[in-house]
């Protein structure tokens, strides 16, 4: 599974495994993938550090990247001024307040104990975090700097091109591609519709190939509904350059789920027990229907407030439901391949499978073809 793109990053295979856990994100790179570890739970920059060290100590000097999030749009001050986090807290309307709590007790969800540390605090969707985090991460060998909401601002762009920083951006549409193009971005990740987090309306079948034509001579990577090495194989031949998996590693035996009620969900769910909602961050994002995703969908409700509003209002209600391990609101975001993720396996068995998925689908093709 070797393409120009692997080849030019110095990975064995065009697998780019995006995934919040630094273990996962280790392995997918020695198993000779680029793992590209998540920095958006990292609200202390220290934290991603002590992180970003121990990717250095367990990568066997494989290449490595990282996933920040810089909204295209910001939450601002009227005079222009940077809001702090109780800035933006302020303005979270009562009345959303209220239904969280009517929500989590209606389910029997306990408050966290006086120790307890809400550890689902998205901050890192501010602009501000992710600054802080990449000032950190610069100080690292990364090879691949990727942003999940869109081009990064261009002084980023530049930052890491001198630093030698491949940079790629998440596209659910071609003209979303052209933008990432026009912005100076080196690789554009075509996410489809089936994809777990923030997605857009367009099947990954339809999507790619329309992004390989709108960006003609920059790599594209596939993504979404990818979870065999047959479906690598169908990414590859529509034009992309690799693929761009997520939700496959999350019932991975390296990967750091908060609850074993979870990994169950997870392995049981089928691919139509997955919806695009707000509920988590204010912008949809694909992951396990509950009916904290339904309360959110329910007219009765407030709706959805826009990002970073949602994320911060629901922080601690998600780490009370993780803590309680509440299993009608337990959920996470994981795209339409989860029916597929039937058992637990270690990063490298997962990479054996997609290496002889992608080899059975290019003997198939050579046997049509009439070339073998």
């Amino acid at each position: 599974m070797e393409t120009e793109l692997s080849k030019r990053l110095g990975i064995e295979h065009a697998i780019f495994g995006f995934t919040p856990f630094p273990a996962v994100a280790a392995a997918i790179s020695r198993a000779g993938g680029m793992g590209v570890l998540g920095a958006v739970r990292y609200s202390d920059a220290d934290e991603l550090a002590r992180s970003l060290d121990w990717m250095e100590e367990n990568t066997g000097g494989r290449p490595y990247g990282l996933d920040v999030v810089m909204p295209a749009k910001k939450v601002e001050a009227a005079d222009g001024q940077k809001l702090t986090e109780a800035d933006i807290e302020a303005m979270i309307p009562e009345g959303h307040r209220a239904y969280v709590r009517q929500v989590l007790a209606k389910h029997g969800v306990p408050e966290l104990g006086p120790d307890d540390v809400s550890g689902w605090r998205i901050t890192g969707w501010m602009e501000q975090v992710a600054r802080n985090q990449l000032d950190v991460a610069f100080d690292y060998p990364i090879r691949l700097l990727a942003n999940a909401l869109g081009s990064p601002p261009a002084d980023v762009v530049a930052r890491a091109h001198e630093h030698g920083i491949l940079v790629a951006a998440l596209a659910g549409s071609a003209r979303h591609a052209v933008h990432h193009r026009d912005a100076g971005i080196d690789i554009v990740v075509a996410q489809g519709y089936e994809a777990g987090g923030h997605t857009g309306e367009i099947a990954s079948m339809v999507l790619v190939p329309e992004v390989v034509s709108a960006v003609e001579g920059l790599p594209v990577l596939a993504a979404g509904g990818i979870g065999t090495g047959e479906q690598v194989a169908a990414g590859l031949a529509l034009g992309a350059q690799g693929v761009w998996l997520g939700s496959l590693w999350l019932t991975t035996t390296e990967a750091e789920l908060p609850s074993r009620v979870l990994i169950d969900k997870l392995l049981a769910a089928g691919s139509g027990d997955t919806v695009r909602s707000r509920a988590l961050t204010g912008k949809p994002a694909r992951q396990l229907r509950t009916e904290w995703t339904d309360a959110w969908e329910d007219p009765a409700g407030p709706g959805t407030l826009p990002m970073p509003l949602q994320g911060l209002l629901v922080a601690d209600a998600v780490s009370r439901i993780q803590k309680y391990e509440t299993e009608p609101l337990l959920g996470t975001p994981v795209g339409q391949i989860v029916g597929q993720m039937t058992s637990e396996r270690s990063v490298q068995a997962v990479f054996d499978d997609l290496t002889r998925g992608f080899e059975k689908a290019v003997d198939r093709i050579n046997r049509i073809a009439g070339r073998s």
